[in-house]
């Protein structure tokens, strides 16, 4: 059964879809899966890039949310969805993710832990939209995660979940470590 993409750089595929999630995506995928491994992907970064107006806050008030952005690796997820889920799968992405135009859609090459490589449906943060943050001070960062609370929840809790659940797969992100801490001391 092939799996029609139809957008982007997506392509039909006879294969299972597969999705790389590196922030909320690792911990509430939200969408039916056959497989579940841990993956790199060349070429970009996780990043806390995207101020956040839907999810973790709103326009008044962003929170900031992870982006993929260019340079260097990431460890995320991959998740294998088999062929007959495959078109609902990526619509649920695209109401997800795409609220509000901020990432762009990819189909681009991972490697799993296991040493398979496969395409996997991917989003990238669009550097020309007017949420994205770029590299922003610690104190900014801070100051947009404690504020930010959107229809998803809190941004300090988003924070937590993705660093707690990088810290489960022996993954550090030393920016994510900080920020727990600094929330943790507030508590």
């Amino acid at each position: 059964m092939q799996a029609r993409f139809g957008r982007g750089d997506m392509k039909d595929h006879t294969e299972d879809l597969w999705v790389f999630g590196y922030g909320s995506l690792m911990w509430r995928p939200g969408f039916p899966y056959v497989e579940r491994a841990h993956a790199h992907l060349y070429g970009y970064h996780r990043s806390l890039c995207v101020l956040s107006h839907v999810h973790r806050g709103t326009p008044e008030h962003p929170g900031l949310v992870m982006g993929l952005d260019r340079g260097g690796r990431c460890h995320g997820v991959a998740f294998r969805v088999a062929p007959e889920e495959a078109e609902a799968t990526i619509q649920y992405l695209r109401e997800r993710e795409q609220v509000t135009s901020v990432y762009l859609e990819r189909h681009l090459p991972v490697r799993l832990a296991d040493a398979r490589r496969v395409r996997a449906l991917a989003y990238v943060v669009d550097r020309n939209h007017g949420q994205y943050a770029g590299r922003l001070s610690y104190d900014e960062v801070i100051r947009f995660v404690r504020q930010g609370q959107g229809i998803s929840g809190r941004n300090p809790d988003y924070v937590r979940s993705t660093y707690e659940h990088l810290i489960g797969m022996h993954v550090v992100d030393p920016l994510l470590h900080r920020i727990v801490n600094d929330l943790d001391q507030e508590a």
